[in-house]
């Protein structure tokens, strides 16, 4: 079985035709017939019902269209990270979720620039979603994100775990309060979670945080992005729950209070093709935990070639 019988059934398949799935191919209607029928000689099962007017799939052939089609995604995710890491140009293409920028990762950069002038560095605002499928189109070289996920292209190093605060109204009960805060104490507010879209993302890690302590808030609204999320705790129409780097955020309608409860907390994660240990991102990674060495943070060392 080779490659060109998955794209040429996945197109029958799609166009349910043989003479259009011929036209998108473009190849004659004849050597089509005779790959499928190939195909199914080789399978030694039935994947078209025949004589059926439209093309229908039988059960086998609709079990055979979704793993089709997933190895010829994989096929072209490893020919684009492939042809990225194969690049010789001294370049750093960076994802990153808006939170990180209250951190650390603004010294990070400053750091790695300045040690490797030669690189150019670009910067992209971008969800953790956002920053897998830029990693496997290639339109990035590493991702700062927050969100845990599986992917068997994508490495992830744990960073660190961040803590989390509350962002309050100055107006709010708790407000003037100095021992850390529970979250059953907020069931009564109206919580803001962002992003809205895409999901899943730090709104959903947010979420399970209140549903592990068996806390139903009032009411969950969700908004764009952070910078909504504060505007609107300013303007007294919820609380909101953020890394505690965000507190660099001054804002002289919030205040932030601490929480008791344990392991409420959101990773950074460092997001790269998997398999990929050029210079940049391991100089990039270094860089990453001698700021966190000169700032007392505490993380686990992890190397790309570990």
């Amino acid at each position: 079985m080779e490659l060109r019988h998955l794209r040429y059934f996945v197109a029958l398949a799609e166009e349910r035709n043989y003479r259009r799935a011929a036209e998108r191919l473009h190849i004659a209607q004849p050597p089509l017939s005779r790959q499928i029928q190939q195909l199914e000689e080789m399978l030694e099962v039935a994947l078209v019902e025949k004589g059926s007017r439209p093309l229908l799939l039988t059960e086998a052939g609709a079990f055979f269209l979704v793993h089709a089609r997933q190895v010829l995604d994989q096929v072209r995710d490893l020919q684009t990270m492939t042809q990225r890491v194969g690049k010789l140009e001294r370049r750093l293409s960076v994802g990153f979720v808006a939170s990180t920028l209250y951190g650390e990762l603004p010294d990070i950069m400053r750091r790695y620039r300045a040690l490797y002038p030669q690189v150019e560095v670009t910067l992209h605002e971008m969800t953790t979603v956002e920053q897998l499928a830029a990693l496997k189109e290639g339109r990035i070289d590493v991702g700062f994100g927050r969100l845990k996920s599986e992917d068997p292209s994508i490495r992830r190093i744990v960073l660190r775990e961040e803590p989390l605060v509350v962002a309050l109204p100055p107006d709010h009960r708790f407000s003037r309060r100095e021992e850390r805060l529970r979250l059953t104490e907020l069931a009564h507010d109206t919580l803001l979670v962002y992003p809205k879209a895409p999901r899943p993302s730090f709104a959903d890690q947010v979420l399970s945080i209140f549903a592990q302590a068996n806390v139903t808030p009032a009411a969950v609204v969700e908004v764009r992005e952070l910078q909504i999320a504060m505007g609107l705790v300013a303007a007294g129409q919820g609380i909101a729950i953020v890394p505690e780097s965000v507190q660099a955020m001054h804002h002289r309608n919030v205040v932030y209070r601490r929480l008791a409860d344990q392991h409420v907390l959101s990773p950074i994660l460092f997001s790269v093709r998997n398999g990929d240990r050029s210079p940049e991102l391991e100089n990039l990674l270094a860089a990453t935990y001698a700021i966190y060495d000169e700032l007392g943070i505490e993380y686990a060392a992890e190397r790309l070639a570990g």
